[in-house]
């Protein structure tokens, strides 16, 4: 069984195509304690299960988006572009 991203604007491809980015996480504020952007920068959830992360189409359309993935599983729920909410609608 082959592991596919549905890339939002190439459709689906290999995850060889891509590199995975991070959880996506709440940035803190500009004046936010420095505990805050320590927690945010180091300290991952890496759950089993359902998590939005961050992944990047390096030999395809070279942008950056969402994808909602079944950790467990790999299955891609869905994928959206940053300005997108998850599932392919606009903000």
């Amino acid at each position: 069984m082959s592991f596919l991203i549905p890339c939002p604007n190439c459709g689906e491809r290999s995850v060889y195509e891509f590199r995975f980015g991070a959880e996506v996480k709440s940035r803190p504020s500009a004046g936010s304690p420095s505990e805050d952007w320590l927690r945010y920068t180091y300290v991952k959830q890496n759950e089993s299960g359902v998590q939005k992360e961050w992944w990047y189409h390096r030999m395809g359309c070279r942008q950056w988006f969402i994808a909602v993935r079944n950790t467990a599983t790999n299955e891609v729920l869905s994928t959206s572009l940053p300005e997108e909410k998850p599932g392919g609608t606009s903000s």
